[in-house]
């Protein structure tokens, strides 16, 4: 089945030169460090903020800034179909949206409900996606601005010839990706499907294991492989403590094709377990998965997945891919939080370091897209992760108590075989468990969560 069209617009390199000396928000004495923001929305989705740099006014004559990324948006297929005019009469808007951008001066944020920071000016730019969002899987990325325009303040008194200037460049890209959708909680061992707009085909299978404390051992007996080198990765990788009170652990996930090969697993390597004196997994004291896949004849890892609770609540994650044996320690990909209580969407995007796109239509150096740090001084070939450059993989998570089934979004240039997508397939699945693997431990978890030895 083809991959599901999505387009990227992706907007950076932001910087703010003054004429003349504008007052910051609240008075004082202008200077160059004064801190100015921009708020960015592309048609009725939320608006995304952003520092901007300022230039000084001995700087007119600069070139472009150094590249960065201060908003990105992902057009599904039903933006696009909105967009292109499909639901509406007016056809001299089709394939047509609007990115408004409005800078201010201050700091960013709220006090007393009110937003903070004075209006300095603001700009749209219409984007024409026909281009890019072509039939037949056609499209191309466009640029559609890169350079210096004045803002336009949204209320003037009288027109000023020196008007503040903002850079920026606003590019759209097709992003085509595979999206899977599960059929049920990870923990109901569910069937995952491929979805294309209203066509669903059944692609893998989830089976959901949670092992007793006398059975510490997964059952690998379905993929043929060297004794013990499973253990022995898990263990190495994971804890051999054997701790006592509060603890969830013993979880897996395997992930089977139609044939009943298993092509992915996801196991849970370090307990969950709260931490002394609480009753939540902290982040001094995050629970781990090992996501695992076939290759010679037995399972190599490929990423390790970290997870705790913040003190307000929230899911705090960390994400690793691992290179190979030799390799205890990985590079992170992925760090943030997600509401416990309403979910959110686990995401792994690299399009803001060195080397992606954005930064490429500015920039001759070409450093991978996920390199460490975002530094340029690693070539392509001198890393080994380069082929993970813009936007990977997302699935959305269900919040505590919730009926979830995860939808997951796999960029397809990082599908090349069923074993790719059912990684990410399994890795998707431990994000979602790791919500219930790190609710408090005064809470109780259904049935299917719980070891057999531990219901008796």
């Amino acid at each position: 089945m083809d991959p599901c069209p999505f387009v990227r617009v992706l907007v950076g390199n932001l910087a703010l030169r003054i004429p003349f000396a504008a007052p910051p928000a609240g008075g004082g004495v202008h200077n160059s460090s004064f801190p100015c923001f921009a708020k960015i929305r592309l048609d009725k989705s939320p608006h995304q903020n952003a520092a901007v740099p300022l230039v000084t006014p001995e700087d007119l004559s600069a070139a472009a800034p150094s590249p960065s990324l201060s908003a990105r948006f992902n057009l599904s297929q039903v933006d696009l179909d909105r967009i292109s005019g499909k639901s509406s009469v007016f056809a001299a808007a089709r394939g047509r949206a609007r990115l408004k951008v409005a800078v201010y001066t201050g700091r960013q944020g709220a006090t007393c409900g009110v937003t903070s920071g004075r209006l300095l000016g603001e700009i749209t730019v219409t984007l024409d996606l026909k281009g890019v969002i072509a039939e037949g899987g056609g499209g191309r990325a466009v640029v559609f601005h890169s350079g210096w325009v004045e803002l336009g303040a949204k209320k003037k008194k009288k027109v000023s010839s020196s008007l503040p200037q903002l850079y920026l460049t606003v590019r759209a890209e097709p992003d085509p990706r595979f999206v899977f959708e599960f059929d049920g909680e990870p923990e109901c061992s569910p069937q995952v499907f491929q979805v294309q707009g209203q066509m669903r085909q059944p692609v893998f299978t989830c089976k959901f294991c949670c092992r007793s404390a006398g059975d510490r051992n997964l059952s690998l007996s379905s993929m043929h492989h060297e004794p013990g080198s499973s253990r022995n990765w898990l263990s190495s990788f994971g804890s051999e403590r054997e701790r006592t009170g509060k603890e969830r652990k013993g979880w897996s996930v395997t992930v089977h094709d139609l044939s009943g090969s298993p092509v992915a697993l996801a196991s849970m390597v370090t307990p969950f377990v709260a931490s002394t004196g609480t009753d939540r997994v902290s982040r001094s004291n995050p629970g781990a998965w090992l996501v695992l896949r076939p290759g010679d004849g037995t399972w190599k890892p490929w990423g390790r997945l970290e997870a705790w609770r913040e003190r307000d609540g929230g899911l705090g994650y960390r994400f690793e891919l691992l290179a190979d044996a030799a390799m205890g320690a990985g590079i992170n990909l992925a760090e943030s939080t997600l509401s416990s209580a309403k979910g959110g969407t686990f995401t792994i995007d690299l399009t803001g370091a060195a080397g992606s796109p954005l930064s490429r239509s500015l920039s001759r150096s070409t450093s991978p897209g996920c390199s460490p740090r975002g530094s340029g001084d690693f070539g392509y070939s001198l890393w080994p992760f380069s082929s993970y450059r813009g936007f990977v993989m997302s699935s959305t998570v269900a919040g505590e108590g919730r009926s979830g089934r995860p939808t997951v979004e796999v960029g397809v240039q990082h599908v090349g075989c069923s074993e790719d997508a059912a990684a990410f397939v399994a890795l998707a699945a431990a994000v979602d468990l790791s919500v219930d693997a790190c609710r408090l431990f005064s809470h109780k978890l259904r049935k299917e969560l719980i070891a057999p030895d531990s219901l008796r």
